[in-house]
C-alpha cells in the first residue's frame, strides 16, 4: 500500500469503533486491498489477489465497512457487485461500464468539466426543489477491448 493511503487506517478505525466494531486484521487488509486498486473490483478478484482470506469473512467484513462509509458497492451492467473504498478514501471520479463483458473502470474529468457538470445538474434540478450534495456519472458502453 503506497504511502498516500497511510492516512485512511486512522479514519477507518475511528469509523469503526463509532459503530462499536474493531479494526480486525482483516478488516485492515480489505481496506490495504482496496486502497492499492485503480478500479472497483469483484469479490472473486479480491479472493485471487489475497487466497489466504476467506470468502465468508470477506463478505462480513465488507458489510462492516460499507455500514460504516468506507465501502462503496458499484454495480455494473452484469450481475457482479463491485466493491471500492468511499469517495472521500479515493478520490471523486466517475466509472466507465461496459455493456459486453461487463468491466468497470474509473475515469476523472478534469476539474472545469465537473464544474460545468455541477451546474448543469443544479440548473437541471431547480424547478424540483431536489438540493443536489453531489453525483455519481456512469458512462455505459464498449470497452476498448470488446470494441
Amino acid at each position: 500500500m503506497s504511502s498516500r493511503h497511510d492516512d485512511v487506517h486512522p479514519l477507518v478505525e475511528q469509523r469503526l469503533r463509532a459503530a462499536e466494531l474493531v479494526y480486525t486484521k482483516g478488516r485492515r487488509e480489505l481496506v490495504e486491498l482496496l486502497a492499492g486498486l485503480t478500479r472497483p473490483a469483484t469479490m472473486p478478484e479480491l479472493l485471487e489477489l489475497r487466497p489466504r482470506l476467506t470468502q465468508s469473512s470477506m463478505y462480513r467484513n465488507m458489510t462492516d465497512l460499507e455500514g460504516v462509509g468506507v465501502v462503496q458497492k458499484v454495480i455494473g451492467t452484469d450481475d457482479r457487485t463491485r466493491y471500492e473504498l468511499a469517495e472521500e478514501f479515493i478520490g471523486h471520479h466517475h466509472h466507465v461500464i461496459c455493456t459486453q463483458c461487463g468491466a468497470v473502470d474509473d475515469f476523472v474529468v478534469p476539474a472545469r468539466t465537473e464544474r460545468s457538470l455541477e451546474d448543469a445538474l443544479v440548473k437541471a434540478l431547480a424547478s424540483s426543489g431536489f438540493r443536489p450534495t453531489g453525483h455519481r456519472l456512469d458512462v455505459v458502453g464498449v470497452c476498448a477491448t470488446c470494441a
